[in-house]
């Protein structure tokens, strides 16, 4: 049997409420399966699991618990209910196991219902923002094949808005909380100034040969299949990150440990302020049409409050662009336990020297801050030229 617990996604979180189960128990599960839902300062989170079995005990929900507190218990191969029940008996005390009472059958009847249903994630956010129980409306969904959706969720509020609002009540807060959100990413970045010894670097690039290619691009393609400049900073940045592995990965346990493979957290700015820098998997391994799909499911999903456990816990180093904010530089602070981010600036026409004669060309900058512990800045340096030279060829990324 094997235990699973929440999960800490990231430097930042210390504890979480667990709002919703997506499985029963005696359901049959695989690693990567969205089991649970997880509601942080992030917004509510889409918890998988990375075990493979059957679900036995399951904690109750609405605790505030943290990180690392056992959730469910899974029965492996090979083992039984009546085993699984044996092992799990002397950990009663610590792990919140639902007592089966009475009063504990419906709310285990409507999670089963919610396992099963089909919701749309902006659907479930708000139905937790308003405290809509989703069990109570399976077969009302007017989405594809039944589903759940934000209209469902407003109809249902609509038809009982006395319910709704005692449910809700007036001091319970779902979902992101700004307020949250600024304490914590303090915290962090607090723990990160006084632990971590940064060194800056910073540089110009011209971006003039990839603005062209960009431009040629996009001129023959339609709206939905054109490609961002960020596509670009984000592949360049992850074929960089193949040759210098030092700045991808974490300082943990008085070392470095690398990652097990490149995962850049874009950083993105939420609606009501805070931002999360959510993980985009293997970057190096995809073309520059499967990044901007990528990049561009991520940034609607972490405003919309519907990420995964997976995307918070996996980033590897992060980048930030706050060219498209109007700034002309940026100098970032590393997201502990990671050891490195890569900061990006506004695109903008400056005097540059060009075959020894000056020109105006379309020039960004570019900073890395980067944990001393690590790396110094001689191999900086060439992380950076490595990121320039890849821009300079945008045709090969």
């Amino acid at each position: 049997m094997a235990d699973f617990l929440m999960p800490s996604l990231g430097a930042d979180m210390e504890t979480g409420k667990l709002v919703q189960w997506l499985v029963k128990p005696g359901d049959r599960v695989k690693s990567g399966d969205v089991v649970a839902v997880v509601e942080t300062h992030k917004g509510a989170i889409d918890v998988e699991i990375f075990l493979d079995g059957v679900i036995d005990n399951l904690a109750p929900l609405d605790q505030e618990v943290p990180v690392g507190t056992v959730l469910a218990t899974v029965r492996q191969s090979g083992e039984t209910a009546a085993q699984a029940v044996a092992a799990v008996a002397p950990a009663a005390v610590s792990i919140p196991v639902p007592v089966m009472t009475e009063a504990s059958a419906e709310p285990a009847r409507s999670v089963a219902n919610v396992g099963r249903m089909r919701v749309s994630p902006a659907a479930r956010q708000r139905a937790q923002q308003l405290g809509v129980e989703l069990a109570a409306l399976v077969g009302r969904g007017t989405g594809e094949g039944g589903a759940v959706c934000l209209r469902d969720v407003e109809a249902a509020v609509s038809r009982h808005p006395a319910e709704a609002a005692a449910a809700t009540g007036s001091d319970v807060h779902r979902g992101f909380d700004p307020a949250q959100m600024r304490q914590a990413i303090a915290a962090a970045m607090g723990r990160s100034k006084r632990e971590i010894p940064h060194y800056y670097l910073t540089d110009s690039i011209d971006f003039g040969v990839a603005a062209q290619w960009l431009a040629a691009w996009n001129a023959e393609r339609p709206p939905e299949q054109r490609l961002l400049a960020a596509v670009l900073l984000l592949k360049a940045c992850a074929r960089a990150l193949q040759a210098y592995p030092q700045f991808n990965g974490f300082y943990e346990d008085g070392g470095f440990r690398a990652a097990a493979g490149i995962h850049p957290g874009w950083a993105v700015s939420l609606r009501g302020g805070g931002l999360v820098a959510p993980a985009i998997h293997d970057a190096d391994r995809l073309s520059l049409p499967q990044l901007m799909t990528a990049m561009r499911d991520l940034v609607q999903r972490a405003r919309a409050g519907s990420l995964r456990s997976s995307e918070l816990a996996d980033p590897s180093i992060t980048l930030t662009n706050l060219g498209e904010r109007g700034a002309e530089s940026v100098l970032g602070v590393i997201y502990p336990p990671q050891v490195a981010i890569i900061g990006f600036g506004r695109v903008q026409p400056r005097p540059w020297v060009l075959d020894g004669q000056l020109a105006v060309r379309e020039m960004l900058s570019v900073s890395l801050a980067a944990d001393h512990r690590v790396t110094d800045g001689h191999l900086g340096g060439q992380l950076l030229a490595a990121i320039n030279d890849a821009l300079q060829h945008p045709d090969t990324l």
